[in-house]
């Protein structure tokens, strides 16, 4: 196992460079930072002075591996929008963007889940039929008209749930938040929770169903029955759980796609998260800010395709024997 590990850590690296290079190349190709940080007003000496100092005077690829060096020791280098370290603002943003990503992933597991089964099982009846319906639209409805409705109708009409902001938040730890131990903050985390996590609740209870009517259909299934099993053993101890290989690397990559991809919701929302903080870095051509983002991204993905990987010998023997 430790030698499983080892070699998906090893083929990780080429993909973390290539992710480099590129995030790298928009520091040399992407505006002109020197004029970002010196602003209109600057003489020539002091326009060469700080490109001496920020080693742009240096060749190609001994700025790629200083680049590269400082990012191994967790120096994104200085926001040209706010002159702050990259690395504190990336900590004081994480902690709301991995809340909102986590709770999406949960709420999407905990009931996409259960509804595909149930479809699988009772294909044919009415419930059935309006669950199907539902994650037609679920998985047609755009990311930010979804939201802009959920705003529209409990937050405008209703007056039940906050339209934007985090709620108060409480710090755990040394650099951890958390919006969970107030009502308020749970209160502000529902409508952006359910935004992101809508498409992959309904992908998910459209694949768990696609799979559970494939597996009713196998031989093995016919033989349980034949042995006089309850179907609630043959449904759950046999099917769902021959259903869960696929779902786990759906899961793993939806979830890599929530954290990397959650600045739409973020940006309805007003939720300051990684995403908004994004946004808000493109607007101004905030180079650090967007690399850093580019680098932590690929660094999720890495670890989750490594879980996803070990959770298949968790769940499928098969593979185990075979290893």
């Amino acid at each position: 196992m430790l030698g499983f590990i080892s070699s998906r850590l090893l083929q990780a690296i080429p993909v973390l460079l290539v992710v480099g290079f590129i995030a790298f190349a928009l520091f040399n190709y992407v505006g002109d930072p020197v004029n970002i940080l010196l602003g209109q007003d600057h003489t020539e000496a002091q326009r060469l002075a700080l490109i001496k100092e920020l080693g742009f005077d240096q060749p190609f690829f001994v700025q790629y591996g200083r680049f590269l060096w400082a990012m191994l020791h967790g120096n994104f280098g200085i926001s040209y929008r706010l002159a702050q370290p990259v690395s504190s603002l990336i900590a004081e943003r994480l902690p709301a963007t991995l809340e909102l990503a986590i709770t999406a992933s949960v709420l999407a597991f905990a009931i996409g889940v259960p509804m595909g089964v149930y479809t699988g099982i009772h294909r044919n009846t009415l419930l059935s039929r309006l669950f199907m319906t539902g994650s037609l639209i679920g998985v047609s409805l755009p990311t930010f008209l979804l939201g802009i409705l959920l705003i529209l109708v409990f937050s405008v009409w209703l007056g039940w749930l906050p339209s934007f902001g985090r709620g108060p938040a409480v710090h755990v730890g040394a650099w951890w938040t958390t919006g969970f131990t107030s009502w308020a903050g749970i209160r502000s985390l529902i409508l952006p929770a359910i935004t992101l996590g809508m498409f992959q609740m309904t992908l998910l209870m459209r694949l768990v169903r696609a799979e559970m009517l494939e597996v009713l259909r196998t031989d093995y299934i016919k033989f349980a029955r034949a042995r006089g099993l309850t179907n609630r053993s043959i449904n759950f101890g046999h099917a769902l759980k021959n259903t869960l290989v696929p779902v786990i690397t759906i899961i793993g990559l939806q979830f890599g796609g929530i954290v990397g991809f959650s600045l739409v919701t973020e940006t309805v929302f007003q939720w300051p998260g990684m995403g908004l903080l994004l946004v808000q870095s493109v607007a101004v051509v905030d180079i650090p800010v967007m690399s850093a983002y580019l680098m932590l991204i690929a660094l999720v993905f890495v670890l989750i395709n490594l879980v996803v990987d070990l959770l298949y010998y968790a769940v499928d023997p098969r593979l185990r024997i075979r290893r």
